[in-house]
Order: C-alpha cells, then structure tokens, then sequence
C-alpha cells in the first residue's frame, strides 16, 4: 500500500480539524449533550468511517479495505471498553455531569496521542524485527486472560497512582467549574478536574498497549492502523451519553474482548511461525505449513464476536431484571397479606391442600 507524504499531511490535518471543531462547536460551553444530539453526531462519525472505508477498499484494494474495517470494530470494541472504565473514573471524582464533555474530550485527545506514538514504534519495530510478531502474540494471549479472569471493579481513581500523584501535588477538596488549577491564599492548586485528567491519561497508556497490538495483528500498513485508532476515538464522547446507562448492561463484553484478543493474538503467532527468522526455530527457517488467517474470516470473527457478546449481555441483565422483578412483587404481595391478617402464616411456596397435611 502506497502511502505518500502528502497524504499523511492531509490525514492529519482533517484529524486535528476534526477535534477542534468538537472542542469549540460542543465542549467549550459546559452542558450535558441531550440524547438527540449525541445519536446524530454518534451516526455521523460512525457513517463517516463507514464511508473512508468503502473508499479505501475501492482506491486500494478490498484486501486493505477488510483490514480496516477488522480493525475498526476491533478498536471500537476496545474503546467502548474504555468508555467503562472512564466512567468508573469519573463516578470515582465525582465529576459534575456538565463537565463530563469536557474531561472525556481531553481523554480521547490523550489517546490518539498515545496510540499515534504506539504506532510509529510498532511499524518500526515489524519493519526491522519479524520476531517482534511472538512478543505482540504472547502479549495479547496474557491481556486476553487478564482481561476474562480479571477483577474489573476496582477503580482507577483509589489506584497507588493515583494515591501518588495525590502526595505529590497540592488538590482541593472541591471543583471550581471546569478550571484545572485554582489559586487560594496566594498558592496554586490542582482541582479534582485535573486529577480525573491525570487519571484519564494513565488508563489511556494502559488501552494503548493492548490496542496497537491488537490492530498489529490484523494489518501491517500503520496508516490503516493509525485511520482505524482515529475514527475509532472519533465520536466517542458522543456515545458515552448515548449509550450511558447500557453500559453497565454489557455484563459479557470483557469475555468478549477476551475472545477478540485471544484470537488475534493466535494469529500473530502463526504469522510470527510463517515468516520465522528466529534460529532456535526450525532453523531459522520460515514454517510454511502454518496457516495464515485470512482477513475475511478475522471481519467476520471480530463481528460475530461482538454481536454474541452483545446479544448475550442484554438477555442476561434482562432476565436479572424480570427475576428481580417478579420477587419484588411476590414480597409486596406477601406483606399486603400479613398486613390484613397478621395472625396469619403465609408462606406462598406451601402446598396448603388437606392432603398435604393442612389444617382442616
């Protein structure tokens, strides 16, 4: 895939326009975004990725296309992971709901920093070391497991980093708007805003390491890579207020991620096998027998993946619900009827037939 200069410049520039059209048009006045305007400008940026990628696949090749898109859904999934835990972050600090635009803007901007430099490391490392292709494997298998049998409840904000940057800079106990320092009595302090900042970027160094191999896996090409991180990140604030309370209904996504990550990570070791340089395998010679996985079927893993994660998530918190439901009335309907006879012993899952030994 042929790249020119030019058309990094171009990217960048439209990427960087992008975020600041959304900083000055939606997050430089404090509001919290209704749900309407968060599902048009949600369907516009994922309509927009949509339409970079047909484009792509028709200028480049389907090949590059299915590679973006794989990618795409992958770092979506990713991101909306992410999402969880920013808003763990943000109910841990206590962030006032206007201002919640306002520190996930700077989140998602820290983020395609951070991937943007993940990137450019990556590409240099597979252009010069095939090798690297096990470690990026063998991460992904550990993040994979660490991600299906690790504990997702604790909160960043209450982490030892967070204790530590906590010692070392001076914070107030209250927020004061959306300022990120605040001078009282003559010293400069640091606000909670700027905390829950601090701590927005420490989990987004944390998403990058698995993200970047992750899309690693699925292209080598870090323009295709780079295009999938930013439409990714694109319109994120947007779905944070839209899907909200859904969220906390994704109950199998962390499973789901798992499987994703497990599977790509599989893939770069058979990759890593069939371009093999190493000496102490095979010989140093290439494992041609390996099977590389084709694209196509990695789109339609990843997809399948989602939906099943999905699918299964809301069927489970809907079911809890219908539980929860049911024996909340049973309850009440047990209270009213001690209420008007408190003599009486009611027991609902007795059988009070004769036969059964009732009173007669």
């Amino acid at each position: 895939m042929q790249v020119t200069p030019l058309i990094w410049i171009i990217t960048l520039a439209v990427t960087v326009l992008f975020f600041v059209y959304e900083f000055f048009a939606h997050v430089r006045k404090p509001h919290e975004p209704s749900i309407g305007e968060s599902a048009r400008w949600s369907a516009f940026y994922i309509g927009l990725a949509v339409l970079f990628g047909v484009g792509l696949g028709m200028v480049s090749g389907w090949s590059y296309g299915g590679e973006y898109f794989a990618g795409y859904l992958t770092e979506k999934a990713l991101s909306i992971d992410n999402l969880f835990v920013f808003l763990i972050v943000m109910s841990g600090f206590a962030v006032p709901k206007k201002y919640q635009q306002k520190v996930l803007m700077i989140g998602i901007v820290i983020a395609l920093i951070l991937r943007g430099g993940f990137i450019a490391v990556g590409a240099g490392l597979i252009e010069n070391f095939s090798w690297i292709f096990y470690i990026f494997g063998a991460l992904l298998l550990f993040l994979a497991y660490k991600q299906a049998f690790g504990s997702h409840d604790s909160n960043p904000a209450d982490g030892k980093f967070m204790q530590l940057v906590r010692r070392v800079l001076p914070v107030t106990d209250e927020y004061h708007g959306d300022k990120l320092t605040v001078k009282q009595s003559g010293t400069r302090f640091f606000t909670p805003m700027m905390l829950t900042i601090i701590a927005i970027g420490f989990v987004d160094l944390i998403f990058a390491v698995d993200s970047i191999p992750a899309i690693y896996g699925l292209t080598n090409e870090a323009y295709i890579v780079f295009t999938a991180n930013a439409f990714a990140l694109m319109g994120l604030r947007q779905l944070f207020f839209l899907i909200g309370g859904l969220l906390e209904r994704l109950v199998y996504l962390a499973q789901g991620l798992a499987v994703i990550l497990a599977f790509i990570g599989v893939k770069l070791v058979f990759h890593a096998l069939h371009v093999n340089e190493l000496s102490f395998i095979n010989g140093g010679q290439p494992l041609l027998w390996v099977p590389e996985i084709p694209i196509w079927f990695s789109l339609l893993f990843i997809g399948a993946t989602i939906a099943v994660a999905t699918v299964a998530s809301l069927m489970k918190t809907r079911g809890d619900n219908d539980r929860s439901g049911r024996h909340t009335v049973e309850s009440g309907t047990v209270a009213a009827a001690s209420a008007d006879d408190p003599e009486a012993d009611v027991r609902p899952d007795e059988d009070m037939s004769p036969a059964a030994g009732s009173p007669k």
